[in-house]
């Protein structure tokens, strides 16, 4: 390794959205912090979602989101990248279009200078490619480096998503396959193999920006991007939020082959311990075997986008995310909430 190189991922204890404060821990952290209300806030941090929606004008709301965590990859310049990506999908999430961002940066005083240049152009080139600007931000000195971005983008008032829309009978799609915690968690020992990291690396820089052009067009009721709290915990609040039940059909999830095999050789990140601590009370595992569980309590970094559309809309919906998305996958069904459980797998 040459004398300058840093392997960014022995500096963090936890990668990437692994590190993301668990669901549960945070609830507590929020409990009892009074909210102000105000009319023109139409999404605040009271909601468990994606980000906040401020009313502007009648046809112009803002929409504001903040994601940073520790390094994910070595490269310092795919690190930039994938936190990037990861920060602009809370804004494709609620179906806005993110036009300016701020960097937020903690570096090693002794972190060579081309290192930090390269993990900025990663961040700043993945911005350009959503069609939105840096404009600026704000860095300090840390023993372990972090990188993201705060991210502002526009919404229609009345277009604007949410995570709490969700109504029965709609039917579930997720966007990009199920394991990257598992992939990075291995790459961390040593254990994964080229092609894996490979398509980590493909799948946490794609942008949900398609996802989210296919969408608007439809009529989706509520979306989540699916990210630190794995499928499951991201689910479970949209059921929550919506007050309905899902109903996952296990055999439709898209999961990464060579992260099953992991799974089941027990190479787990952990954040998917707090994930399961988090949600499992909430669901009815049926027959699923502990590997698949594992992935659908896996934390996602720059994960995919977990939509509830209108049935009559799914079809059409599902022909156009194929070849635009990572994974189109037709994952399951909303269904009226019956008490006790809220998701069920089938």
């Amino acid at each position: 390794m040459p004398e300058n190189e840093v392997k960014l991922t022995k500096l963090a204890k936890c990668a990437g959205c692994g590190a993301k404060v668990g669901a549960g821990v945070l609830a507590q952290l929020l409990e009892g912090i009074q909210v102000h209300r105000d009319p023109n806030l139409l999404v605040g941090f009271d909601r468990s979602d994606d980000a906040s929606v401020y009313r502007l004008t009648d046809s112009l709301a803002l929409v504001q989101t903040v994601d940073f965590f520790p390094p994910i990859a070595d490269d310092p310049y795919l690190f930039g990248q994938i936190a990037a990506a990861n920060a602009l999908s809370d804004v494709y999430a609620m179906g806005g279009e993110p036009k300016l961002c701020l960097n937020i940066m903690a570096v090693p005083k002794d972190m060579p200078q081309e290192a930090v240049h390269e993990l900025l152009r990663g961040g700043y080139e993945k911005v350009y490619e959503a069609g939105a600007l840096i404009t600026g931000g704000h860095s300090i000195l840390d023993d372990e480096p972090k990188y993201g971005l705060a991210v502002t983008g526009f919404v229609h008032p009345e277009k604007m998503l949410t995570n709490s829309g969700a109504k029965p009978g709609d039917v579930l799609f997720l966007t990009k396959p199920l394991g990257i915690g598992v992939l990075t968690t291995a790459a961390k020992a040593d254990l994964l193999s080229r092609k894996g990291a490979a398509l980590a690396q493909k799948l946490m820089t794609t942008l949900n920006k398609g996802a989210r052009d296919v969408m608007v067009n439809h009529r989706v009721h509520a979306c989540t991007d699916v990210t630190g709290f794995g499928l499951l915990g991201h689910g479970l609040e949209m059921a929550q939020g919506s007050d309905v039940e899902l109903e996952l059909w296990t055999a439709a999830v898209d999961c990464i082959p060579e992260a099953a095999e992991l799974a089941r050789m027990g190479i787990l990140p952990e954040g998917m311990y707090r994930n399961r601590a988090f949600a499992q009370d909430a669901v009815d595992s049926g027959a699923a075997p502990l590997w698949q569980q594992d992935l659908l309590y896996d934390p996602q970094t720059s994960g995919g986008l977990l939509m509830a559309v209108d049935p009559e809309d799914a079809e059409k919906l599902f022909v156009e995310l194929k070849g635009t998305v990572p994974s189109a996958q037709r994952i399951g069904e909303v269904r009226p909430f019956r008490g006790g459980r809220r998701i069920f797998l089938k």
